[in-house]
């Protein structure tokens, strides 16, 4: 299978993006993964490095990019993973195979007690790693030579 690459955007480039690349990375190392964000905070959402390491995926390295860094390259696939109404999704103007959304609830939106902020990202993580490894698995599957 050749190498597959897949760029996922949002907003931040803190939160969600951060965490269905670290899960897609885990899936397939082999692919190129990249994340990015239309407001690139320059940083990752500490909660969700935490929550990630919990289950044995380490984002910790991963940077907060821009878009534009990766307007230039081409992309297999280009996925949005912004949820809430009063979110605007990022369009990406670049070279692109495919385009996806999938979106998610910004858990760093989450209001509440340190358990009920935690509890959001946990749903929210769960709910990527779903939704990533059915991508990751028709992705596998499309690709198969015929």
């Amino acid at each position: 299978m050749q190498n597959i690459k897949i760029l996922i955007l949002c907003t931040g480039n803190s939160c969600r993006s951060q965490m269905a690349h670290g899960f897609l990375q885990s899936f397939a190392p082999s692919w190129t993964i990249a994340s990015a964000g239309t407001e690139a905070s320059g940083k990752l959402n500490l909660k969700a490095v935490e929550v990630m390491k919990e289950i044995g995926v380490d984002i910790s390295h991963h940077t907060s990019d821009s878009v534009e860094k990766y307007l230039n390259d081409e992309w297999d696939y280009v996925i949005t993973v912004c949820g809430g109404a009063n979110e605007s999704c990022p369009a990406f103007i670049g070279k692109v195979k495919h385009r996806l959304h999938i979106g998610f609830d910004d858990p760093s939106e989450t209001v509440g007690t340190d358990e009920e902020i935690q509890a959001d990202f946990i749903r929210v993580r769960d709910e990527i790693r779903k939704a990533f490894y059915e991508l990751y698995k028709k992705i596998k599957e499309d690709e198969q030579p015929r």
